[in-house]
Protein backbone atom coordinates (compact mmCIF):
# COMPACT_ATOMS: atom_id res chain seq x y z
CA UNK A 1 0.00 0.00 0.00
CA UNK A 2 1.12 3.36 -1.29
CA UNK A 3 1.74 5.99 2.17
CA UNK A 4 -1.03 7.75 2.64
CA UNK A 5 -0.89 11.42 2.10
CA UNK A 6 -4.36 12.22 3.83
CA UNK A 7 -5.14 10.20 7.28
CA UNK A 8 -7.66 11.63 9.37
CA UNK A 9 -8.15 10.05 12.97
CA UNK A 10 -11.27 11.29 15.11
CA UNK A 11 -9.37 11.41 19.01
CA UNK A 12 -12.93 9.55 20.48
CA UNK A 13 -13.23 6.72 23.50
CA UNK A 14 -14.84 4.63 21.31
CA UNK A 15 -11.71 3.46 19.27
CA UNK A 16 -11.08 0.58 22.18
CA UNK A 17 -13.25 -1.81 19.77
CA UNK A 18 -12.26 -5.64 19.61
CA UNK A 19 -13.23 -6.14 15.87
CA UNK A 20 -10.71 -3.97 13.19
CA UNK A 21 -12.64 -4.14 9.65
CA UNK A 22 -11.10 -2.47 6.97
CA UNK A 23 -12.76 -0.92 4.15
CA UNK A 24 -11.05 -0.51 0.55
CA UNK A 25 -13.05 2.15 -1.59
CA UNK A 26 -15.00 5.16 -0.22
CA UNK A 27 -17.46 5.03 -2.90
CA UNK A 28 -20.87 5.08 -1.92
CA UNK A 29 -20.81 1.04 -0.78
CA UNK A 30 -17.71 1.84 0.97
CA UNK A 31 -18.59 4.60 3.11
CA UNK A 32 -22.60 2.59 3.94
CA UNK A 33 -20.21 -0.25 4.70
CA UNK A 34 -18.02 2.21 6.95
CA UNK A 35 -20.86 3.74 8.63
CA UNK A 36 -22.72 0.14 9.34
CA UNK A 37 -19.37 -1.78 10.69
CA UNK A 38 -18.43 1.40 13.06
CA UNK A 39 -21.98 1.52 14.21
CA UNK A 40 -21.78 -2.17 15.30
CA UNK A 41 -18.88 -1.18 17.47
CA UNK A 42 -16.45 -2.06 15.13
CA UNK A 43 -12.85 -0.21 14.48
CA UNK A 44 -12.86 1.09 10.75
CA UNK A 45 -10.47 1.62 8.87
CA UNK A 46 -11.64 3.33 4.88
CA UNK A 47 -8.68 3.31 2.20
CA UNK A 48 -9.68 5.53 -1.02
CA UNK A 49 -7.08 6.20 -3.55
CA UNK A 50 -8.80 9.30 -4.93
CA UNK A 51 -8.27 12.44 -2.76
CA UNK A 52 -11.92 12.99 -1.94
CA UNK A 53 -14.53 10.40 -1.78
CA UNK A 54 -17.61 9.37 -3.25
CA UNK A 55 -16.39 7.12 -6.29
CA UNK A 56 -18.53 7.25 -8.65
CA UNK A 57 -21.28 9.13 -6.75
CA UNK A 58 -18.38 12.35 -6.75
CA UNK A 59 -19.91 15.29 -8.20
CA UNK A 60 -17.27 17.61 -9.95
CA UNK A 61 -15.92 20.50 -8.49
CA UNK A 62 -16.58 24.05 -10.32
CA UNK A 63 -18.99 26.06 -11.95
CA UNK A 64 -20.91 22.68 -13.62
CA UNK A 65 -21.79 20.15 -11.01
CA UNK A 66 -22.05 16.68 -12.90
CA UNK A 67 -22.21 13.08 -11.67
CA UNK A 68 -20.78 10.15 -13.66
CA UNK A 69 -23.81 10.53 -15.86
CA UNK A 70 -27.42 11.04 -14.96
CA UNK A 71 -28.03 10.11 -11.34
CA UNK A 72 -30.75 10.02 -9.13
CA UNK A 73 -31.70 8.84 -5.79
CA UNK A 74 -34.84 6.18 -6.13
CA UNK A 75 -36.98 6.63 -2.47
CA UNK A 76 -38.15 2.41 -3.05
CA UNK A 77 -35.57 0.80 -1.71
CA UNK A 78 -34.07 0.32 1.62
CA UNK A 79 -31.54 2.53 1.14
CA UNK A 80 -33.74 5.46 1.42
CA UNK A 81 -34.83 4.46 4.62
CA UNK A 82 -31.41 3.99 6.15
CA UNK A 83 -30.31 7.18 4.65
CA UNK A 84 -33.43 9.34 5.82
CA UNK A 85 -32.99 7.96 9.42
CA UNK A 86 -29.57 9.41 9.76
CA UNK A 87 -30.10 12.55 8.05
CA UNK A 88 -27.73 11.78 5.44
CA UNK A 89 -29.84 12.81 2.36
CA UNK A 90 -30.60 16.72 3.02
CA UNK A 91 -32.37 18.89 0.90
CA UNK A 92 -33.98 17.49 -2.27
CA UNK A 93 -34.35 19.86 -5.75
CA UNK A 94 -38.01 19.86 -6.21
CA UNK A 95 -39.48 17.63 -9.06
CA UNK A 96 -40.83 19.88 -11.58
CA UNK A 97 -44.03 19.33 -11.65
CA UNK A 98 -46.16 16.61 -13.78
CA UNK A 99 -47.85 19.14 -16.31
CA UNK A 100 -44.72 21.07 -16.93
CA UNK A 101 -42.05 18.50 -17.59
CA UNK A 102 -41.98 18.32 -20.56
CA UNK A 103 -40.69 14.97 -20.61
CA UNK A 104 -40.57 13.88 -24.18
CA UNK A 105 -40.29 10.15 -26.29
CA UNK A 106 -38.23 9.86 -29.59
CA UNK A 107 -40.60 7.36 -31.39
CA UNK A 108 -40.65 6.98 -34.91
CA UNK A 109 -38.29 9.85 -35.04
CA UNK A 110 -40.15 12.35 -33.88
CA UNK A 111 -41.08 13.80 -30.36
CA UNK A 112 -43.85 12.63 -28.36
CA UNK A 113 -45.69 13.66 -25.12
CA UNK A 114 -47.37 9.56 -24.57
CA UNK A 115 -45.34 6.35 -24.97
CA UNK A 116 -47.29 3.64 -27.79
CA UNK A 117 -50.44 2.18 -25.95
CA UNK A 118 -48.99 -1.18 -26.23
CA UNK A 119 -46.10 0.11 -24.11
CA UNK A 120 -48.11 0.91 -21.21
CA UNK A 121 -50.60 -1.96 -21.51
CA UNK A 122 -47.25 -3.98 -20.78
CA UNK A 123 -47.11 -1.90 -17.51
CA UNK A 124 -50.08 -3.54 -15.83
CA UNK A 125 -47.92 -6.83 -16.14
CA UNK A 126 -46.73 -8.04 -12.67
CA UNK A 127 -42.76 -8.31 -12.07
CA UNK A 128 -43.28 -12.00 -10.94
CA UNK A 129 -45.40 -12.75 -14.30
CA UNK A 130 -41.68 -11.86 -16.35
CA UNK A 131 -39.94 -15.50 -16.87
CA UNK A 132 -35.89 -15.04 -15.56
CA UNK A 133 -34.55 -17.86 -18.33
CA UNK A 134 -36.28 -15.82 -21.65
CA UNK A 135 -35.13 -12.54 -22.75
CA UNK A 136 -37.31 -9.78 -22.38
CA UNK A 137 -37.99 -8.44 -25.98
CA UNK A 138 -39.26 -12.48 -26.71
CA UNK A 139 -41.60 -12.03 -23.32
CA UNK A 140 -42.95 -8.85 -24.35
CA UNK A 141 -43.63 -9.15 -27.87
CA UNK A 142 -45.63 -12.27 -26.81
CA UNK A 143 -47.42 -9.87 -24.66
CA UNK A 144 -48.06 -6.61 -26.38
CA UNK A 145 -46.74 -7.44 -29.34
CA UNK A 146 -43.20 -6.44 -31.27
CA UNK A 147 -43.61 -2.33 -31.26
CA UNK A 148 -45.03 -2.09 -27.38
CA UNK A 149 -42.06 -4.28 -26.33
CA UNK A 150 -38.90 -2.72 -28.21
CA UNK A 151 -40.42 0.47 -26.65
CA UNK A 152 -39.99 -0.78 -23.30
CA UNK A 153 -37.04 -2.48 -23.99
CA UNK A 154 -35.09 0.80 -25.00
CA UNK A 155 -37.24 3.07 -21.96
CA UNK A 156 -35.32 0.61 -19.77
CA UNK A 157 -31.96 1.89 -20.51
CA UNK A 158 -32.30 4.75 -17.99
CA UNK A 159 -31.99 2.41 -15.47
CA UNK A 160 -29.52 -0.37 -17.10
CA UNK A 161 -26.94 1.55 -19.27
CA UNK A 162 -27.31 -1.05 -21.56
CA UNK A 163 -27.56 -1.29 -25.68
CA UNK A 164 -29.65 -3.99 -25.63
CA UNK A 165 -32.19 -4.31 -22.80
CA UNK A 166 -34.59 -6.80 -25.06
CA UNK A 167 -31.60 -9.20 -24.71
CA UNK A 168 -31.05 -9.56 -20.59
CA UNK A 169 -33.91 -11.61 -18.54
CA UNK A 170 -37.42 -10.71 -18.70
CA UNK A 171 -37.80 -10.71 -14.99
CA UNK A 172 -34.52 -8.21 -14.83
CA UNK A 173 -35.72 -5.68 -17.28
CA UNK A 174 -39.46 -5.78 -16.46
CA UNK A 175 -38.97 -4.63 -12.79
CA UNK A 176 -36.53 -1.97 -13.26
CA UNK A 177 -39.45 -0.79 -16.17
CA UNK A 178 -42.05 -0.91 -13.74
CA UNK A 179 -39.52 1.22 -11.08
CA UNK A 180 -38.71 3.55 -14.14
CA UNK A 181 -42.24 4.35 -15.17
CA UNK A 182 -43.64 5.01 -11.53
CA UNK A 183 -45.98 7.68 -10.88
CA UNK A 184 -45.27 9.61 -8.58
CA UNK A 185 -41.59 9.12 -9.59
CA UNK A 186 -39.20 7.64 -7.63
CA UNK A 187 -36.43 9.67 -8.83
CA UNK A 188 -35.62 12.09 -6.34
CA UNK A 189 -32.29 14.73 -6.39
CA UNK A 190 -30.10 16.09 -3.65
CA UNK A 191 -29.69 19.31 -4.09
CA UNK A 192 -26.11 20.41 -5.16
CA UNK A 193 -25.38 16.69 -6.35
CA UNK A 194 -24.85 13.48 -5.35
CA UNK A 195 -21.81 14.93 -3.61
CA UNK A 196 -23.98 16.16 -1.00
CA UNK A 197 -25.15 13.08 -0.01
CA UNK A 198 -21.51 11.47 0.10
CA UNK A 199 -20.25 14.84 2.05
CA UNK A 200 -22.72 13.79 4.90
CA UNK A 201 -21.74 9.99 5.16
CA UNK A 202 -18.26 10.76 5.30
CA UNK A 203 -19.29 13.38 8.16
CA UNK A 204 -21.65 10.16 9.58
CA UNK A 205 -18.07 8.32 9.54
CA UNK A 206 -16.07 10.67 11.19
CA UNK A 207 -18.03 11.32 14.34
CA UNK A 208 -18.56 7.38 14.43
CA UNK A 209 -14.66 6.98 14.53
CA UNK A 210 -14.19 5.77 11.00
CA UNK A 211 -10.61 6.44 10.44
CA UNK A 212 -10.32 7.19 6.47
CA UNK A 213 -7.22 7.55 4.39
CA UNK A 214 -7.12 9.20 0.76
CA UNK A 215 -4.85 9.17 -1.84
CA UNK A 216 -4.08 5.48 0.22
CA UNK A 217 -4.07 2.98 -2.88
CA UNK A 218 -4.47 -0.63 -1.71
CA UNK A 219 -2.20 -3.02 -3.58
CA UNK A 220 -2.28 -6.09 -2.03
CA UNK A 221 -4.50 -7.25 1.04
CA UNK A 222 -2.42 -9.85 2.83
CA UNK A 223 -1.16 -7.99 6.01
CA UNK A 224 -4.88 -5.93 6.39
CA UNK A 225 -6.55 -9.09 6.43
CA UNK A 226 -4.64 -10.22 8.96
CA UNK A 227 -5.69 -7.90 11.53
CA UNK A 228 -9.28 -8.19 10.88
CA UNK A 229 -11.92 -8.64 8.19
CA UNK A 230 -11.46 -6.90 4.59
CA UNK A 231 -14.54 -5.22 2.90
CA UNK A 232 -13.38 -4.73 -0.72
CA UNK A 233 -15.66 -2.09 -2.09
CA UNK A 234 -14.41 -1.13 -5.45
CA UNK A 235 -15.26 -1.94 -9.43
CA UNK A 236 -15.07 -5.85 -9.72
CA UNK A 237 -11.85 -4.93 -11.99
CA UNK A 238 -10.45 -3.31 -9.50
CA UNK A 239 -11.59 -6.18 -6.80
CA UNK A 240 -10.26 -8.56 -9.76
CA UNK A 241 -7.00 -7.27 -10.02
CA UNK A 242 -6.17 -6.49 -6.11
CA UNK A 243 -7.32 -10.10 -5.33
CA UNK A 244 -5.83 -11.40 -8.47
CA UNK A 245 -9.58 -13.74 -8.60
CA UNK A 246 -10.04 -14.06 -12.52
CA UNK A 247 -13.66 -15.28 -11.77
CA UNK A 248 -14.66 -11.67 -10.61
CA UNK A 249 -16.16 -10.99 -13.61
CA UNK A 250 -19.58 -9.59 -14.61
CA UNK A 251 -22.23 -8.43 -17.52
CA UNK A 252 -22.65 -4.40 -17.33
CA UNK A 253 -23.32 -1.93 -19.80
CA UNK A 254 -21.12 0.29 -21.89
CA UNK A 255 -22.17 4.18 -22.41
CA UNK A 256 -21.32 7.26 -23.50
CA UNK A 257 -21.54 10.28 -21.13
CA UNK A 258 -21.98 13.60 -22.59
CA UNK A 259 -22.40 16.67 -20.64
CA UNK A 260 -23.27 19.97 -21.94
CA UNK A 261 -24.02 23.76 -20.81
CA UNK A 262 -25.43 26.17 -22.46
CA UNK A 263 -28.00 29.23 -22.21
CA UNK A 264 -30.98 28.94 -20.97
CA UNK A 265 -33.68 29.38 -23.44
CA UNK A 266 -37.90 29.00 -23.10
CA UNK A 267 -39.10 25.42 -23.65
CA UNK A 268 -36.12 23.45 -23.43
CA UNK A 269 -37.28 19.94 -22.83
CA UNK A 270 -36.62 18.29 -19.21
CA UNK A 271 -35.71 15.03 -20.36
CA UNK A 272 -35.95 12.61 -23.38
CA UNK A 273 -36.09 8.94 -23.64
CA UNK A 274 -35.19 7.88 -26.80
CA UNK A 275 -37.57 4.54 -27.70
CA UNK A 276 -36.43 4.52 -31.28
CA UNK A 277 -32.89 3.55 -29.72
CA UNK A 278 -31.59 3.33 -26.35
CA UNK A 279 -30.38 6.61 -25.15
CA UNK A 280 -31.49 9.42 -21.96
CA UNK A 281 -30.97 12.89 -21.98
CA UNK A 282 -31.51 14.82 -19.13
CA UNK A 283 -31.97 18.70 -18.44
CA UNK A 284 -30.66 18.84 -14.26
CA UNK A 285 -30.86 22.30 -14.36
CA UNK A 286 -34.75 22.20 -14.33
CA UNK A 287 -34.78 20.66 -10.35
CA UNK A 288 -31.86 22.19 -9.15
CA UNK A 289 -30.48 25.68 -10.53
CA UNK A 290 -27.12 25.36 -8.23
CA UNK A 291 -25.77 22.78 -10.54
CA UNK A 292 -24.38 25.53 -13.38
CA UNK A 293 -23.75 29.36 -13.30
CA UNK A 294 -26.42 31.94 -13.62
CA UNK A 295 -28.31 31.93 -16.72
CA UNK A 296 -27.12 28.41 -18.28
CA UNK A 297 -28.83 24.96 -18.28
CA UNK A 298 -26.60 21.96 -17.75
CA UNK A 299 -27.73 18.65 -20.03
CA UNK A 300 -26.45 15.36 -19.32
CA UNK A 301 -26.89 12.89 -21.72
CA UNK A 302 -25.82 8.49 -21.20
CA UNK A 303 -26.20 6.66 -24.46
CA UNK A 304 -25.54 3.29 -24.08
CA UNK A 305 -22.81 1.83 -26.80
CA UNK A 306 -23.05 -1.64 -28.35
CA UNK A 307 -19.48 -3.48 -28.77
CA UNK A 308 -19.53 -2.19 -32.25
CA UNK A 309 -19.76 1.74 -31.43
CA UNK A 310 -17.12 3.90 -29.98
CA UNK A 311 -17.53 7.50 -28.30
CA UNK A 312 -17.76 9.09 -31.51
CA UNK A 313 -20.89 7.28 -32.14
CA UNK A 314 -22.38 7.99 -28.64
CA UNK A 315 -21.35 11.51 -28.98
CA UNK A 316 -23.55 11.89 -32.27
CA UNK A 317 -26.39 10.04 -31.18
CA UNK A 318 -26.39 12.19 -28.30
CA UNK A 319 -26.23 14.94 -30.00
CA UNK A 320 -29.35 14.16 -32.66
CA UNK A 321 -31.55 14.06 -29.19
CA UNK A 322 -30.20 17.89 -27.92
CA UNK A 323 -31.45 19.10 -31.84
CA UNK A 324 -34.76 17.00 -31.30
CA UNK A 325 -35.02 19.08 -27.39
CA UNK A 326 -33.28 22.13 -27.35
CA UNK A 327 -33.06 23.90 -30.81
CA UNK A 328 -30.03 26.00 -31.39
CA UNK A 329 -27.99 24.79 -28.66
CA UNK A 330 -25.13 24.55 -30.41
CA UNK A 331 -24.97 28.19 -30.65
CA UNK A 332 -25.79 28.88 -27.31
CA UNK A 333 -23.24 26.10 -25.99
CA UNK A 334 -20.27 27.16 -23.02
CA UNK A 335 -19.38 23.79 -22.14
CA UNK A 336 -19.36 20.36 -23.36
CA UNK A 337 -17.27 17.39 -22.89
CA UNK A 338 -17.77 13.34 -23.11
CA UNK A 339 -16.11 10.26 -21.80
CA UNK A 340 -17.07 6.40 -21.86
CA UNK A 341 -17.71 4.30 -19.41
CA UNK A 342 -17.04 0.61 -19.79
CA UNK A 343 -18.25 -1.97 -17.41
CA UNK A 344 -18.55 0.85 -14.84
CA UNK A 345 -22.63 1.11 -15.02
CA UNK A 346 -23.80 -1.99 -12.83
CA UNK A 347 -24.95 -5.34 -13.26
CA UNK A 348 -26.88 -6.69 -15.36
CA UNK A 349 -28.85 -10.02 -15.55
CA UNK A 350 -28.78 -12.02 -18.79
CA UNK A 351 -31.72 -14.90 -19.41
CA UNK A 352 -31.63 -17.72 -16.63
CA UNK A 353 -29.86 -15.62 -13.94
CA UNK A 354 -30.71 -13.42 -11.34
CA UNK A 355 -28.62 -11.39 -8.91
CA UNK A 356 -28.03 -14.61 -7.20
CA UNK A 357 -25.77 -15.84 -9.59
CA UNK A 358 -23.07 -12.38 -9.69
CA UNK A 359 -19.96 -12.92 -7.77
CA UNK A 360 -21.00 -14.07 -4.17
CA UNK A 361 -19.74 -11.18 -1.39
CA UNK A 362 -18.10 -13.70 1.07
CA UNK A 363 -14.76 -14.12 -0.76
CA UNK A 364 -13.71 -16.53 2.10
CA UNK A 365 -10.64 -15.82 4.04
CA UNK A 366 -12.49 -12.77 5.94
CA UNK A 367 -12.73 -10.68 2.25
CA UNK A 368 -15.82 -9.59 1.30
CA UNK A 369 -17.30 -8.06 -1.76
CA UNK A 370 -19.51 -4.94 -1.96
CA UNK A 371 -20.08 -2.89 -5.22
CA UNK A 372 -22.96 -2.27 -8.02
CA UNK A 373 -21.48 -5.80 -9.74
CA UNK A 374 -21.91 -8.09 -6.91
CA UNK A 375 -24.96 -10.90 -5.27
CA UNK A 376 -26.89 -8.46 -3.42
CA UNK A 377 -30.78 -7.34 -5.18
CA UNK A 378 -31.59 -3.82 -6.10
CA UNK A 379 -31.94 -1.46 -8.74
CA UNK A 380 -28.61 0.30 -9.69
CA UNK A 381 -27.05 1.86 -5.98
CA UNK A 382 -29.42 -0.28 -4.29
CA UNK A 383 -27.00 -3.67 -5.25
CA UNK A 384 -23.56 -1.59 -3.62
CA UNK A 385 -26.38 -0.45 -0.30
CA UNK A 386 -27.69 -4.07 0.05
CA UNK A 387 -23.87 -5.44 -0.58
CA UNK A 388 -22.22 -3.02 1.95
CA UNK A 389 -24.90 -4.17 4.67
CA UNK A 390 -24.25 -7.78 3.66
CA UNK A 391 -20.85 -7.84 3.43
CA UNK A 392 -20.13 -5.54 7.03
CA UNK A 393 -23.20 -8.48 8.70
CA UNK A 394 -21.25 -11.30 7.51
CA UNK A 395 -17.74 -9.75 8.34
CA UNK A 396 -18.65 -9.16 11.96
CA UNK A 397 -20.39 -12.44 12.40
CA UNK A 398 -17.62 -14.45 11.78
CA UNK A 399 -15.46 -12.19 13.82
CA UNK A 400 -18.19 -12.47 16.91
CA UNK A 401 -17.56 -16.51 16.17
CA UNK A 402 -13.96 -16.37 16.16
CA UNK A 403 -13.55 -14.33 19.42
CA UNK A 404 -15.61 -17.02 20.98
CA UNK A 405 -13.73 -19.73 19.56
CA UNK A 406 -10.42 -18.51 20.78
Amino acid sequence: MHPSRTSRTPHTSRNRRSTRITVIGGGFAGLTAAITAAESGARVTLHESHHTLGGRARTAEGPYKTNEGPHALYNGGPHWTWLKQRDLIGPLAPLPPLEGARLRLRHQGALRRTPPFAMLKLLRRRPEQAPVDQDFMTWATAQVGEEGARAAAHYVAVATFHHDPGSLSARFVHERLRRATKLPPEAHYPRGGWGSVIDRMAARAWNLGVRTETLARVDSIGGLSRKGPVVVATSLASARRLLGDASLRGESGRTTLVDVAFRSRRGDVFAISDLDRTGWVERFTAQDRTLAPAGEQLVQAQIPLSPEEGRADGVARAEDLFDLGFPGWRERLTWRRAAVANGRTGAVDLPGTTWRDRPAIDRGDGVYLAGDQVAAPGLLTEVSFNSALEAVSLALTKSRVDLKSA
